[in-house]
């Protein structure tokens, strides 16, 4: 798959939820308790989404490319996205960003990016699920589990591509406007899902109560952001200390190396566990306001 480091830190997490996910899923099954197939149903597409984020299923330029906004001067990656590429390049001939924050805003970049990929993902299942009903042409019990299922999913749709429209939105409005310095957040999943919290059935009293959640999320979000690095800049060092030939000098980086990349597994998937129950916690709020 040629992964860099980090990228091979994160599959490594992702992999570890969707185990975690679908050992939780057998327990259900064998007490009867996923009749309709919908947690299943789910946990594939869950797996399609890993599958295409890190291009292992089967198709050319799918993956994710993982690294920095600028490499030797040049676009190291693409956004697939005449209306992103267009904003981006506003950003970055304007001179209202530092490179820190171009790098920040280039983040934002590609995780609007991925969020689109998961819709299309949805959507397309979505689509197949709908053109199988539609063959049915006797009505049954089994074929009202299935609307339900489609209006659920049809309800996670919805969410989506709120969140698309929001985080379009923010993207359009800083890359006009710079970074406001009195913004709450930074990371860009910490303010989808501030964005989102603001739009779902909170009292007031909750909605700071997750307000400070997710400013401990964000916290953990900055420190597994930092052990990604060291663990790059450390896969760089150990990739040079190779060819030298030193055994002793190679042998202490690889035990560095090693202890970076268990942490960074480690905290990917801590991060990406509390991002699950965040998102879980405004769904339920929004499907709240739809009632």
């Amino acid at each position: 798959l040629h992964l860099s480091a980090v990228k091979l830190a994160e599959l490594h997490s992702d992999l570890k939820i969707q185990e975690k996910d679908e050992l939780s899923w057998k327990k259900l099954k064998a007490e009867g308790l996923d009749e309709d197939g919908e947690k299943e149903a789910k946990l594939r597409r869950n797996l399609n989404v890993i599958m295409t984020k890190y291009g292992m299923n089967g198709k050319k330029d799918s993956q994710l490319v993982d690294t920095n906004y600028v490499k030797d001067g040049t676009e190291s990656d693409t956004l697939d996205d005449p209306r992103l590429e267009k904003l981006w390049s506003k950003a970055k001939t304007s001179g209202k960003f530092s490179d820190e924050e171009l790098d920040k805003l280039w983040r934002e970049f590609k995780h609007h990016k991925e969020k689109i990929r998961e819709y299309n993902i949805l959507l397309e299942t979505v689509s197949r699920t709908e053109d199988i009903h539609k063959n049915v042409i006797n009505p049954s019990e089994e074929n009202l589990v299935k609307e339900e299922i489609l209006h659920n999913k049809h309800r996670e749709l919805k969410d989506k591509l709120r969140s698309i429209n929001q985080g379009f939105e923010r993207l359009r409005k800083v890359s006009h406007q710079g970074y406001d310095a009195t913004s709450e957040f930074e990371e860009p999943r910490v303010i989808d899902l501030w964005d989102m919290a603001k739009s779902a059935n909170f009292t007031e009293k909750e909605l700071e109560s997750f307000r400070e959640e997710l400013k401990h999320f964000e916290a953990k979000i900055e420190k597994h952001h930092h052990y990604q690095k060291q663990l790059e800049i450390s896969h760089q060092k150990l990739k040079h200390i190779e060819g030298t030939g030193d055994k002793d000098h190679l042998n202490r980086n690889k035990e560095k190396y090693a202890m970076l990349e268990e942490k960074t597994k480690e905290l990917g998937y801590k991060v990406k566990k509390h991002l699950q129950d965040l998102s879980s916690r405004i769904s339920q709020g929004l499907q709240h306001n739809e009632l």
